[in-house]
């Protein structure tokens, strides 16, 4: 980290959240808390004031709530926001609103009562901020290229794998794609709950089908299966079909859902006929996959890093030599769809 400490504002309308996040936050040498704003007006002064370079916002405030503030904020001055929320399924599509209005991550509310539990939440709480302060917010988001449906004579299984940043990623690069040449399976980390909004959501904002797998179902044309949070999700082979399944695992790369488990289990069961994209992501997760399948013949995209909310995934599979082709968050489905050309052999069926 630099000697300039991170500024971060904290905006909630409990006075003991707002202590708990700013005596969290101060802990680290290298976040300052500059200010803390119960409320949307309040919290609008301090913006202009104090220009923090990070912010924890509260979805649930009285009069203005958290997203109204949030996407007025995204317009006016693009700032690297954190949203903490209830993380339960009925507070998942508010979350997801404000992912998609540009906030970079989330976090649940602070449980005090457990100490344990607290000090892990405090840790997680400091990274996040960290990583929100080096990530890229507000840079103008491009249309996604619109599907090649022409482009394509095969039916292929893509796989994808995102961390933060990706919600809105995965959803770029689904609308991309021509539904009805390929079966896609995903990994996103997010927590039980909130796997199952996100594939309501891309069902309406895509032309897939989008189900959060329960495991047991064909890949076929036109689905597209979510891993669910808290399990893991691979692809199993019988015969000549290909299915989900879904089982309760350690963490493996740091996550459960861990990318690197579904693109293992595509390296090995699909192979040279699989296609691969990793997006937006903290940490490496993915990496170590996406080279088993780029190593067994598959086809690999990794997004760019100016497209990234956080070039941390990507990054790591470039590293090892696993990408075939690095792509802008709105060039990922032409680059599969170009990968896939040069592939030509399609699913065997």
């Amino acid at each position: 980290m630099s000697h300039q400490p991170i500024r971060v504002l904290v905006v909630d309308d409990s006075e003991l959240i707002r202590r708990l996040l700013t005596e969290v936050l101060n802990s680290d040498k290298d976040i300052s808390v500059v200010g803390a704003a119960k409320d949307a007006f309040e919290a609008k002064k301090l913006v202009n004031q104090l220009a923090p370079d990070v912010i924890t916002l509260d979805v649930e405030m009285p009069e203005v709530d958290g997203i109204r503030f949030l996407e007025v904020l995204m317009k006016a001055k693009p700032t690297p926001v954190i949203m903490i929320s209830t993380l339960t399924r009925a507070r998942a599509e508010i979350t997801l609103k404000a992912l998609e209005l540009g906030a970079v991550d989330y976090i649940a509310k602070p449980v005090i009562n457990d100490i344990s539990m607290f000090q892990q939440y405090s840790t997680t709480l400091v990274s996040k901020v960290k990583m929100a302060a080096r990530s890229h917010v507000g840079h103008a988001r491009r249309e996604p290229r619109k599907p090649v449906s022409s482009a394509v004579d095969v039916n292929r299984v893509i796989a994808i794998g995102a961390s933060t940043g990706g919600t809105e990623a995965i959803n770029s690069v689904l609308q991309q794609l021509p539904a009805q040449n390929f079966a896609v399976v995903m990994t996103q980390h997010m927590p039980a709950g909130f796997t199952t909004t996100y594939a309501d959501r891309l069902s309406r904002t895509t032309d897939f089908t989008v189900i959060e797998a329960q495991g047991g179902e064909q890949l076929r044309p036109g689905y597209a299966f979510l891993a669910p949070g808290g399990f893991h999700m691979r692809v199993v082979r019988k015969g000549n079909l290909l299915y989900t399944d879904v089982f309760k695992g350690e963490k493996v790369s740091g996550h459960c859902p861990s990318v690197d488990v579904l693109f293992d289990s595509v390296a090995t069961e699909v192979g040279k006929f699989s296609l691969a994209a990793l997006l937006t992501g903290m940490g490496k997760d993915g990496a170590e996959g996406m080279k088993k399948i780029h190593d067994n013949g598959g086809f690999t995209v990794a997004q760019d890093e100016e497209s990234c909310v956080v070039f941390g995934m990507p990054r790591a599979a470039i590293a090892l030599d696993a990408v075939n082709q690095v792509a802008a968050l709105e060039d990922v489905g032409a680059a599969l769809i170009s990968g896939l050309k040069h592939h030509k052999a399609g699913l065997p069926s």
